[in-house]
């Protein structure tokens, strides 16, 4: 039956050597990133307080897009994931684009992962140059990615643990400081600091808005575990697990963990460049507690490039089986790795070695917003892919999923608003508007490749009406 070839998930070469603890590792690690260790410094300067209710916000929408992507993938789990269900539900070139698009996005936020964590060891090391520091960790991970998947979802497993138990930590010490008012910030923490200095608002609510696009891309990675469905040994018990959990990672690691911070310190010690969990530490005056902080936020940045060579990888492959890559990058290695995709990604990532040669302040900012852009594309795709899914199950043209969305297609709408109002706040902002420039030069680029493509094989043009067949 053509529900049956729909809904199967092809055997694509890969080894199923994810288990269902590296899944669940490999999520909540994908939600606890450089974007909170680091990035939410600058950001609580620019809002204060109010930072903590647009990560809030912000979750819920995550929660939206992801169960919307966990629908998706219970109804044909494939590791090409979002960029096969644009291929599906939009057509051949949005398959194309949102496939190249989400490599860009990995491969640029690899840059600025290896940006923060130059930025991390130059707490210890300040006489060694950043980008020296960035092209060893990145040497490093790829030599790791080459191995195996397993050893990829091993470190990422533990690299994930050092990030949960030490939030739980600074956690757990926060509100043993507010509560008995032991350490150096005993007599400064108080919930009062929420609101003492200048209000909740304190930059007023445009201000607090304005940081949404950092705060996006804080959340950056919580898709992963949709590119990792075709090596999980089994995805319709371990997907749905890791998607459902989301809600208590983000209120825990993310509202819970910066609403503490801000009670302990106020929000004016706060400064761009600086993880708040670093300053936290170093105001409570916990010995070496600041120096460990670093080390945990140095494993974040290096957790998320790890993914980030995994991913694309991954992403590079499904685009070479669908013709709209070289059909080098379909082949897997004898450790049933996608290797030359994983060396072409690692090769471009070096460019952020490059920027942290030439422009070490700026490097961060730069591919960070640049990444954020791409990253919005992929979740418009997820959503929109999703809206049109479930008219096609409405119709009986396609098979539910035995994992539904609540609320249907309403929140997946929900969620497209907003992305489409955070990429208005993008362009409104002077600072982070050229990575809509560097957008526009991308789709160009990406429009002449296709037609290029289209040219040279027609045929890719419509293996979309062959490749699903509808049902009833």
């Amino acid at each position: 039956m053509a529900s049956e070839r729909v809904t199967e998930a092809p055997e694509e070469g890969y080894e199923r050597g994810l288990g269902s603890r590296q899944v669940q590792m490999i999520a909540i690690g994908g939600a606890i990133g450089v974007g909170l260790f680091l990035g939410a410094g600058a950001n609580i300067a620019k809002a204060g307080p109010s930072l903590i209710l647009m990560y809030a916000l912000a979750g819920a929408i995550i929660f939206f897009i992801m169960r919307a992507l966990g629908e998706l993938l219970l109804y044909r789990p494939v590791s090409g994931s979002f960029a096969e269900y644009s291929r599906e539900f939009l057509g051949p070139f949005f398959g194309f684009f949102t496939g190249w698009t989400y490599w860009l996005m990995w491969v640029v936020t690899g840059m600025a992962e290896l940006t923060a964590a130059a930025i991390y060891v130059n707490y210890w090391f300040p006489a060694v140059p950043q980008w020296v520091t960035a092209l060893v960790f990145l040497v490093v991970l790829f030599v790791a990615n080459l191995i195996s998947v397993k050893l990829f979802g091993e470190i990422e497993f533990w690299f994930s643990m050092v990030k949960v138990t030490a939030l739980i930590g600074m956690i757990v010490i926060g509100l043993g400081v507010l509560t008995f008012g032991f350490s150096a910030a005993g007599d400064t923490a108080h919930v009062a600091n929420l609101w003492q200095f200048d209000g909740f608002f304190p930059k007023g609510v445009g201000s607090s808005l304005m940081t949404l696009q950092g705060v996006m891309f804080a959340y950056l990675a919580v898709e992963l575990v949709g590119v990792t469905a075709g090596e999980s040994e089994n995805p319709e018990k371990t997907l749905p697990k890791a998607i459902n959990t989301l809600p208590w990672r983000i209120a825990l690691f993310y509202v819970g963990a910066l609403t503490v911070i801000l009670c302990v310190v106020k929000w004016t010690e706060f400064a761009e460049g600086v993880s708040p969990f670093v300053k936290a530490f170093a105001v409570i005056g916990i010995p070496a507690g600041a120096g460990i902080v670093n080390f945990v936020v140095l494993t974040a940045a290096l957790s998320s490039c790890n993914s980030g060579m995994y991913s694309t990888g991954r992403m590079l492959r499904t685009l070479a089986d669908n013709g709209e890559a070289p059909r080098a990058f379909a082949k897997l290695s004898a450790s049933k790795t996608p290797a030359l995709g994983i060396t072409v990604s690692v090769l471009f990532m070096g460019i952020g070695v490059v920027l942290n040669y030439v422009v070490p302040e700026k490097a961060f900012g730069y591919v960070t917003s640049v990444a954020t852009a791409a990253g919005i594309w992929t979740w418009l795709m997820i959503l929109v892919s999703h809206v049109l899914y479930r008219r096609a199950v409405d119709a009986g043209r396609l098979p539910a999923s035995s994992f539904p969305a609540p609320g249907g297609a309403v929140c997946s709408y929900i969620a497209i608003a907003f992305l489409l109002f955070v990429t208005g706040l993008i362009a409104y902002d002077a600072d982070s508007r050229v990575c809509l420039y560097v957008m526009a030069a991308w789709a160009v680029a990406l429009g002449i490749g296709w037609m290029v493509l289209k040219s040279r094989a027609p045929q890719i043009a419509d293996r979309d009406e062959r490749a699903y067949e509808k049902v009833g």
